[in-house]
C-alpha cells in the first residue's frame, strides 16, 4: 500500500522549486529538522554550518508565516511533520579535456518542501506540563536571587555605614591629635618667650652693675683729698 502523497499530507506547507542544489545536500540537513518543533528547527539551522541550512531556514520561515496567517495557527504549538527534497532539472555544461575531449558537467537543482502542523494534543500537554515545571523552579530561583539580592543589598548598606562611622572616628581622632599639637607648640612657644625676657632682664642688672662699677673706677685716680689747716702748717714747718 502506497503511503500519502504530497498533496494529501495534512499541515501547511511552503515549497521552494529550482534551488540550484542537489537533493542529497539538501535531505542531509532536511533530516535534522524532521518531527522536530519549529523552534528546535530553527535553532539547529541556525547552528548547522551548511549552505543549505540558510535555504531550508527561509523555506520554514515561509512555511510557520502562512500557518499563522492563512490557517490561523499559534506559532508554539507547530512542528516540523514533513521535509523532503525532490530532484529538479539537471542544467548540462562542458569542460574541455586533452585531446580534445569533452567531459560533461551536471549543475543540479532540487525542490524543497517542509509542511508544518499543529502538536498532538498529548503531546502539547506534556510540554505545557515541562513548561509550568521549568516556570515553578524558575519562580523559585528568581525569589532565591532577589532574596540574595536584598540580604546583600543589606550587608553592603550596614558595611558603608561601618566604614562612615570608622571614617568619621578617625577623622575626630585626626582633629583631636591636630588640637594636642598646636596647644603644645602653643605652650613651647610662651615657655620660650618667657626664657627670652628673662635672659633681657638678667642681660640689663648686669649691664647696670658693669655701668656703676665702670663710674666708681672712674673716680678714684681723680679723687680730691681735702686737709686741715694744723697739717698744712706741719708741712710749711717741714719745708
Amino acid at each position: 500500500m502506497t503511503g500519502l502523497k504530497t498533496n494529501e499530507r495534512p499541515g501547511t506547507k511552503a515549497v521552494l522549486r529550482h534551488s540550484r542544489m542537489s537533493a542529497s545536500k539538501a535531505r542531509q540537513v532536511l533530516d535534522l529538522i524532521r518531527n522536530e518543533e519549529v523552534g528546535r528547527a530553527a535553532e539547529l539551522l541556525r547552528t548547522t554550518e551548511r549552505s543549505a541550512a540558510a535555504v531550508i531556514g527561509g523555506v520554514l520561515a515561509s512555511a510557520v508565516a502562512n500557518a499563522v496567517h492563512n490557517d490561523g495557527q499559534d506559532p508554539e504549538d507547530l512542528y516540523v511533520s514533513a521535509c523532503f527534497a525532490d530532484e529538479g532539472a539537471t542544467l548540462k555544461r562542458w569542460r574541455p579535456r586533452a585531446r580534445g575531449r569533452a567531459t560533461r558537467i551536471r549543475k543540479r537543482s532540487c525542490h524543497i518542501t517542509v509542511i508544518v502542523s499543529r502538536l498532538p494534543d498529548e503531546r502539547l500537554a506534556r510540554r505545557r506540563a515541562q513548561r509550568d515545571a521549568m516556570g515553578g523552579g524558575r519562580s523559585r530561583r528568581v525569589a532565591e536571587s532577589r532574596r540574595r539580592a536584598d540580604l546583600s543589598g543589606r550587608l553592603s548598606r550596614r558595611r558603608a555605614a561601618q566604614e562612615q562611622v570608622a571614617e568619621e572616628a578617625a577623622a575626630a581622632e585626626a582633629a583631636a591629635e591636630a588640637a594636642v599639637a598646636e596647644e603644645a607648640e602653643a605652650a613651647e612657644a610662651a615657655a620660650k618667650a618667657g626664657t627670652s625676657s628673662s635672659a633681657a632682664a638678667d642681660g640689663d642688672v648686669g649691664a647696670t652693675d658693669e655701668t656703676a662699677d665702670e663710674v666708681g673706677a672712674a673716680a678714684e685716680p681723680g679723687t680730691i683729698e681735702t686737709s686741715t689747716p694744723a697739717e698744712d702748717e706741719d708741712e710749711e714747718e717741714g719745708k
